[in-house]
């Protein structure tokens, strides 16, 4: 898929709500506003509202836009940031112009995306009927007993399926669309925008949504250091005591004391890390499989697939084909 026209839907049959614009301002942020240093062309951003603003509706925000539900055919992205609320906590059904508009979209090539409850309107479409997708964990139960056709995930950030990809809600829909400009234009333009909107570059679509922390994510107890250089040393065979001994406390006291400050365990902590650097070398390098395996740390290729599928969903070749280095993209 390459840079071209990004439609968003925005439910305006409805006044819009204020905590509704939140995901609606991610792909706005993302993909409306140029970025001619990091790519040129960028996107094209089009708003695109689904009806008329109802004059007894809630206090909210409306949308000024030439842009309605015919123009989203032909657009190369299609998103859906969210759908009116009655249509998840009320089983309203999803406005039927809005579906019919979703199916055309489809059928006629468009990469089609959701964010938060916007699953419920690619559900209602059937562009979601045997395909694995998420929604914020607060609806997807409801996804799943409305629509069971659909293999709901309800712990990972985002999914990737292709020409078809779903979100969490609140700060995944970010992830999910700085994972489309990867796609689309590189790992290099990707991070730099990310960096400019101050936020991680990458977080991998199988992160959990939710991890329970019993005290804040800070580095009160000193592990920065030693992170940082457990990072820098990937490629090496790295222990919980090793790290233990550079942070010079007990194998015990250094696996609890990360697990307070980032929610998992060491090995675990390792692995995504691990995973990490393999799919920055399969973004950004021409490396074979073996080759990556053996800078990430993960040993043969062999035990990258595993880990790949199991963490990723795809396979390391596949997920290398699914970021082609874009010519637009400004050299890193």
């Amino acid at each position: 898929m390459s840079v071209g026209t990004v439609a968003l839907v925005v439910p305006d049959e409805i006044d819009l709500v204020s905590w509704d614009l939140y995901e609606l301002t991610i792909p706005a942020t993302v993909f409306g506003k140029p970025q001619p240093d990091l790519a040129d062309p960028w996107y094209e951003l089009r708003l695109c509202a689904t009806g008329q603003r109802s004059g007894d509706a809630a206090p909210g925000f409306g949308l000024r836009t030439p842009y309605g539900l015919d123009d989203i055919v032909g657009a190369d992205t299609v998103i859906v940031a969210s759908v009116p609320e009655v249509c998840v906590d009320s089983a309203a059904p999803v406005p039927r112009e809005l579906v019919t508009a979703l199916r055309r979209a489809h059928a006629a090539g468009a990469r089609m995306v959701s964010l938060c409850s916007g699953a419920f309107a690619l559900a209602e479409a059937g562009l979601l009927d045997g395909r694995r997708a998420t929604a914020h964990w607060m609806h997807t139960a409801a996804l799943a007993e409305r629509y069971p056709k659909v293999e709901v995930d309800d712990s990972v950030l985002y999914v990737d399926d292709g020409d078809v990809l779903t979100s969490a809600g609140m700060t995944a829909g970010l992830d999910l669309c700085l994972h489309l400009v990867r796609r689309d234009l590189g790992p290099h333009v990707a991070n730099q925008l990310a960096r400019r909107m101050v936020v991680p570059a990458h977080r991998p679509g199988g992160q959990a949504q939710f991890i329970d922390l019993s005290v804040p994510a800070t580095d009160e107890r000193g592990l920065t250091p030693v992170l940082e250089w457990a990072r820098a040393n990937l490629d090496r065979p790295l222990t919980i005591e090793d790290l233990a001994r550079r942070a010079a406390v007990s194998p015990r006291t250094f696996y609890r004391r990360l697990q307070e400050s980032t929610g998992t365990t060491p090995l675990q902590w390792l692995l995504n890390q691990r995973l990490g650097r393999a799919q920055t070398l399969l973004e950004s390098t021409d490396l074979s499989v073996e080759k990556v395996a053996e800078l990430s740390g993960l040993g043969t290729a062999n035990n990258l697939r595993h880990h790949f599928l199991k963490q990723v969903g795809v396979t390391p070749s596949d997920y290398r084909r699914a970021f082609p280095r874009h010519p637009s993209a400004a050299a890193g």
